[in-house]
């Protein structure tokens, strides 16, 4: 009978550490630069010239040109980094863009406005989010396992160069 309910105990506490969060490893080589390409709807996780792996994306929901300033429904267009990481993020996982820079802000200040923030490469679509191809108030969208990837891949302080 101690054997029995040994046996059970074990087994329960197996059954119970499976259900916790799960952390994801990456040992592959670094990524060094991250390339999102507007036009195409691509992103690219890149290690020097090599690419890595490559994502289909969605975008603001006005996603033609530069985002200028905040609620107007663009991704920031040019040169940024990751600068921050939310494991408790509304659309699953994401990591952040360090959208504005000066010049961001600049611009906005210039036409009267505020530049906005709180840009990010986040998970998929919530159920009260639009369903349309590009849906966001900026940010940039993937599928849930592909953020879950990303987020593991990417540390802080890679480069993303966000083109047209």
């Amino acid at each position: 009978m101690r054997a029995v309910l040994t046996i059970l105990a074990v087994l329960s506490l197996v059954f119970v550490a499976s259900c916790g969060t799960k952390q994801y490893a990456y040992d592959g080589p670094e990524v060094t630069q991250i390339i999102v390409n507007k036009g195409d709807r691509k992103l690219y996780l890149m290690h020097g010239t090599e690419i890595l792996k490559s994502y289909r994306i969605e975008l603001g929901f006005a996603p033609e040109g530069r985002k200028k300033y905040e609620g107007d429904g663009k991704t920031p267009e040019g040169r940024y980094v990751i600068d921050r990481r939310n494991p408790k993020s509304a659309f699953y996982l994401s990591i952040g863009v360090s959208y504005p820079n000066r010049q961001d802000v600049e611009q906005a200040r210039a036409a009267g406005r505020k530049p906005g923030g709180e840009i990010f490469i986040h998970g998929g679509r919530r159920p009260q989010d639009p369903k349309r191809d590009d849906w966001t108030a900026g940010c940039i969208s993937v599928k849930d396992h592909e953020i879950r990837e990303i987020f593991t891949m990417v540390r802080l302080g890679t480069v993303i160069d966000i083109n047209p």
